[in-house]
């Protein structure tokens, strides 16, 4: 298979990377990878489709978003997350499936705020609830047996340190010992299984 990964050189993105090394990978990002796309900017999403070409699948482990506390967020604040993360995403899929191949596959990726929101999160919370809703609502509609996912992972074990102190989850329990299944929900996708 022929994959797309966007954000490949993020935590997430790199262990998705490793996760689907057998396939044939193409990597994007704003500032490395064998691609360069900016996805807040629409002709940047085009111009990295028309370089890649025909694709089975693309995952995206990419964007933005603003964390603070409410009281002190702003239009401009919100707009962070709205236009990149979720926008950005967006434009991912719409301009992708043109360039995906009968049966191939979308993935795009919010986050475990979307169902477990916390304190300074309520860009990401609804940046990551919008995700899914676009998900659902264009999976009714896309044609050649394409299909589009999206995974909502938890805090990953290289990224604990910085989101303990936010995350629900480190008040109950301390964090797992390593191996942290970190890719469980990409292994256990259709594109991983493929």
């Amino acid at each position: 298979m022929k994959i797309l990964i966007v954000g490949a050189s993020g935590t997430l993105g790199r262990a998705v990377q490793q996760a689907l090394s057998h396939h044939q990978i193409l990597t994007a990002g704003r500032n490395s990878g064998d691609l360069r796309v900016d996805i807040t900017d629409s002709a940047s999403v085009r111009s990295m489709f028309e370089q890649a070409g025909r694709l089975d699948a693309i995952v995206s482990a990419t964007g933005s978003l603003h964390f603070g506390p409410l009281l002190e967020t702003t239009a401009a604040n919100f707009r962070i997350g709205l236009e990149d993360k979720l926008l950005g995403q967006i434009d991912l899929a719409l301009t992708g499936q043109h360039y995906l191949n009968d049966g191939g596959s979308i993935t795009l990726t919010s986050g475990i705020v979307s169902q477990q929101p916390i304190r300074h999160g309520s860009n990401a919370t609804a940046v990551n609830r919008a995700l899914e809703g676009f998900a659902a609502a264009a999976a009714l509609e896309l044609t050649r047996g394409q299909r589009i996912n999206v995974v909502s992972p938890n805090v990953l074990q290289e990224s604990w340190e910085g989101y303990a102190p936010t995350s629900p989850a480190s008040k109950r329990c301390p964090p797992p010992a390593p191996p942290w299944p970190m890719c469980a929900a990409w292994k256990a996708s259709p594109t991983a299984r493929r």
